[in-house]
């Protein structure tokens, strides 16, 4: 259902175009009632972006990173974010971007993965459209250390928890990356077989 004929864009501003880039977009839009209402709404766009979970079936692994971010800090998360490794497009289409930045992150090189879904993580701001993989991993795929890009401030460490300890760190708080968590529960419905439900 397209919705374009229920907006009127009237005023856009760029407030800043640093890091990314943040609008202030001043518009119409036709309510379900027929009304016209005048909104203002500020928009952060960084471009879209992709993540991927690395899973070993044999040995019921999963490959996560874990890495300092300051918006989780300052908002009072005082330790390293567990993450899936991601990154933005850059151009690139997803799988080839995804692929690229598993080996930067991880040290792992991957040629079969598979997109599974999209979504965008915080669409009342961010603009940005997330596209989830999963793929296969093992320890033969292993060409270099990772640990990102350090001209880009990354410093970015490996862990490979079973499915169920990944389970058992969203029940208990030490995974809080929503990418992650929607990736760790689509693997437990549907990569990983008998395993255990969350605590």
């Amino acid at each position: 259902m397209s919705v374009a004929d229920r907006i009127r864009v009237e005023q856009v501003t760029t407030l800043s175009d640093d890091w990314y880039v943040l609008k202030k977009t001043t518009f119409s839009f036709r309510r379900t009632d027929g009304e016209w209402q005048r909104q203002s709404r500020e928009t952060y766009d960084r471009g879209n972006g992709a993540t991927i979970l690395l899973y070993d079936l044999q040995r019921r692994k999963v490959l996560l990173t874990r890495q300092f971010r300051y918006p989780a800090f300052v908002n009072g998360y005082d330790d390293l974010l567990i993450e899936t490794p991601a990154g933005l497009l850059d151009k690139a289409t997803p799988e080839e971007r995804i692929k690229a930045e598993v080996e930067e992150e991880t040290g792992y090189r991957v040629t079969d993965v598979s997109q599974v879904f999209e979504a965008f993580m915080s669409p009342g701001s961010v603009t940005e459209r997330l596209h989830f993989f999963v793929g296969a991993y093992s320890a033969a795929d292993q060409v270099s250390e990772g640990g990102g890009d350090p001209d880009e401030g990354e410093d970015i460490e490996r862990l490979e928890p079973t499915i169920e300890e990944a389970l058992r760190m969203i029940a208990d708080g030490r995974i809080r990356d929503g990418k992650t968590i929607m990736l760790l529960q689509y693997a437990a419905l549907h990569l990983f077989k008998e395993t255990a439900c969350l605590p």
